[in-house]
């Protein structure tokens, strides 16, 4: 077996909003774990709320590490999140960065999602459609929990507006505040590669006509939501996967932001049907072995 992406702590991945570990049989991260375990990654997934707000997300993410922990025998973990899992990272990151040795945004919106204030403008939660809007969710999260096959904790809390606060531009402007580790100090650019003994890294995609339209994405409905979802961009129009800006994912040190993926690509959803030339399984894989190389 090869050792490329070994490295000295294990590889935590922490899902998104509505995210889970296994749906019966299917999984969130796509032929990824596989991946990293064939070059000699320890790699656990762990699930958290699937709707509730990063804090509290963030305090069962801690929680979860130090079973790891005990279970492992490491000292440390290497965070990885996608979306909201990216926030719930930085949280237990800031909180106990004795516990945590990387932490990697992977499509975060670590300023916000315009897609997110789009729905707080237009789907309020006191109005009927807003309301409307929140029951869809808990039905889908329920379902969700119940197919989970991957988790056999407590039941998590859900907290629909919470978790909608979370990701909009003014609630993560909050939570940034309170929690800047990673952060750029200036708007497109990267951040320190390491606070108080962590290291901050990111990696994001954007729509491209021509690429992320074409390949397995012809037969995505992810793909055509995703497009759908870009048209409440503004700020950055032209410049997201659909639920996140490109130079809003920026945290650490930035590996790429404009790979041809849309958000669910990014993880290699759904089913492996990615876009016209892009390779999530090989940045997760390359993401390894750099850390390997960090000695982390």
């Amino acid at each position: 077996m090869s050792q490329d992406c070994a490295t000295r702590y294990p590889l935590v991945l922490v899902p998104g909003m509505l995210g889970f570990i296994r749906l019966v049989l299917y999984p969130y991260w796509y032929g990824i774990i596989a991946a990293l375990r064939r070059g000699g990654a320890v790699v656990i997934a762990v699930q958290v709320s699937p709707l509730n707000s990063s804090e509290v997300r963030g305090e069962q993410l801690l929680a979860r590490i130090e079973q790891i922990l005990r279970e492992t025998g490491a000292q440390k973990v290497n965070l990885i999140g996608h979306s909201q899992g990216s926030l719930t990272a930085r949280y237990a990151a800031a909180q106990r960065p004795d516990l945590v040795a990387s932490v990697t945004s992977v499509a975060g919106p670590n300023h916000g999602s315009e897609l997110a204030d789009y729905l707080q403008k237009h789907y309020p939660a006191d109005s009927a459609k807003g309301r409307l809007l929140g029951v869809l969710l808990r039905v889908i999260g329920a379902v969700m929990g119940l197919l989970d096959t991957g988790y056999r904790g407590p039941k998590l809390p859900v907290d629909i507006p919470a978790s909608h606060h979370s990701l909009t531009t003014e609630g993560v402007a909050l939570f940034n505040q309170r929690y800047p580790q990673g952060l750029p100090d200036t708007w497109g650019g990267q951040g320190p590669d390491e606070v108080n003994g962590v290291r901050y890294y990111s990696w994001s995609g954007t729509l491209q006509p021509g690429k992320t339209d074409r390949g397995g994405n012809l037969f995505d409905g992810t793909n055509r939501s995703c497009r759908l979802f870009a048209k409440t961009f503004v700020r950055e129009a032209g410049h997201c996967d659909g639920m996140v800006g490109r130079y809003s994912s920026h945290l650490g040190t930035v590996i790429g932001d404009d790979f041809p993926m849309d958000h669910f690509d990014i993880v290699n959803q759904s089913l492996g049907l990615v876009g016209k030339g892009a390779q999530p399984l090989r940045l997760f894989v390359e993401h390894a072995a750099r850390l390997k190389a960090a000695g982390v």
